[in-house]
């Protein structure tokens, strides 16, 4: 199988992420943090070297700054709700996901909060600064869109947000795994990003890694295995945002793939993921039957739209010759709204670090034989 779906979750894994899957179910079959036996403390330890893998993999300021999560839906929704305050204004980008962008009209439907929505067309910072107020308290960006790989300034947004003492959030989930992100250059308050996509992990687990998130109110309540007399969670990160049983497989799969990634070198990753999608690029472009959204973007999905033939049906003609591909709206409407796609949606491409530059051909040539080009 050809796999152009690496933008909902990186195919294949490594097999050293099945094998740290594998160590974490029977060598680490303690809770960690929940007992003072050694297996216990042996899955404390491991989920402890992850957390500074981690650390260490996106230079955040310590281990403790890292928070897991069940994904980066479970860590966007934490960093935005408690980010927030009654009365407070947001800004979020015309490029956002439902994972950002229904949290937020929740928040606003329940009267919490008021929202607006930035263009991402011009000078993103520029449009920014225009529409911040006074309660303004929270902006967030995505850092490469999931459906043109289209990259927002975050270094700038940072800046303008610590100068003005506004909490950013990034989404990562595009980018973390394809592109160097280092938060000793990145002013970001919250980063959060999926261990199963450019991170090489599988599903089940996701970060948060929070800067200035002390005092902060909860978000998920329950056990922590720290100060258990107390009505409320504890105060210091990361247990304050760790509520319940840790995913000790998934963490240690987790570090695994991070620890490929440094291995193969991300340069390597960069420069071979743009190559591919740059033919991809061009195969698309030279037929006329055919439309690519934002086609000068280096990194990231492509996306294409025939036509005459509806973005599912040619997913599913794609399906039956063996090549895996996304069509619709890939849960982000605000994006495909922003760059016009039809009823329906489009077709998403996006490769990874397991394909292989033949497969580009290959792709265009199944392509050609599944939609014939019409005039």
């Amino acid at each position: 199988m050809i796999y152009f779906d690496n933008a909902a979750t990186s195919y294949p894994k490594p097999p050293a992420v099945g094998e740290a899957l594998l160590r974490g179910i029977g060598e680490y079959g303690g809770n960690p943090g929940r007992g003072g036996h050694r297996l216990s403390l042996a899955a404390a330890e491991a989920v402890y070297d992850c957390r500074c893998t981690v650390a260490d993999f996106f230079d955040a300021p310590s281990p403790e700054c890292v928070v897991f999560t069940s994904g980066a839906t479970a860590a966007l929704n934490l960093a935005i709700t408690t980010a927030v305050r009654r009365g407070m204004h947001v800004l979020l980008s015309d490029r956002e996901h439902n994972a950002v962008a229904r949290p937020l009209y929740r928040l606003a439907r329940e009267g919490i909060i008021d929202y607006e929505i930035y263009p991402t067309g011009g000078d993103v910072v520029r449009e920014i600064e225009r529409r911040l107020r006074r309660n303004t308290g929270l902006v967030v960006a995505c850092h490469v869109s999931n459906i043109t790989g289209f990259l927002l300034p975050v270094e700038a947004i940072g800046a303008l947000c610590r100068e003005r003492g506004i909490a950013f959030v990034v989404d990562a989930a595009g980018s973390a795994g394809h592109l160097p992100i280092s938060l000793s250059s990145l002013p970001c308050n919250a980063l959060c990003a999926p261990g199963h996509k450019g991170l090489l992990g599988v599903p089940g687990v996701g970060i948060a890694i929070l800067n200035g998130w002390e005092g902060k109110r909860e978000f998920l309540v329950g056990g922590s295995g720290v100060d258990s007399l107390s009505h409320t969670m504890p105060s210091a990160l990361p247990e304050r945002y760790e509520a319940g049983t840790l995913p000790t497989p998934a963490i240690l799969a987790l570090g695994a793939g991070l620890r490929h990634l440094r291995h193969y070198g991300l340069a390597r990753v960069m420069a071979e993921e743009e190559r591919l999608r740059a033919r991809l690029c061009e195969g698309l472009l030279s037929r006329r039957d055919l439309r690519v959204y934002e086609p000068d973007n280096r990194h990231g999905p492509l996306l294409f739209t025939h036509a005459t033939v509806p973005p599912e049906e040619i997913a599913g003609r794609l399906d039956n010759v063996g090549v895996a591909v996304r069509a619709g709206y890939h849960c982000a409407p605000l994006a495909h709204r922003t760059v016009g796609t039809p009823p329906g949606g489009a077709v998403r491409l996006s490769v990874g670090i397991g394909n292989h530059p033949r497969e580009a051909e290959e792709f265009l040539a199944l392509l050609s034989r599944v939609l014939p080009e019409t005039q």
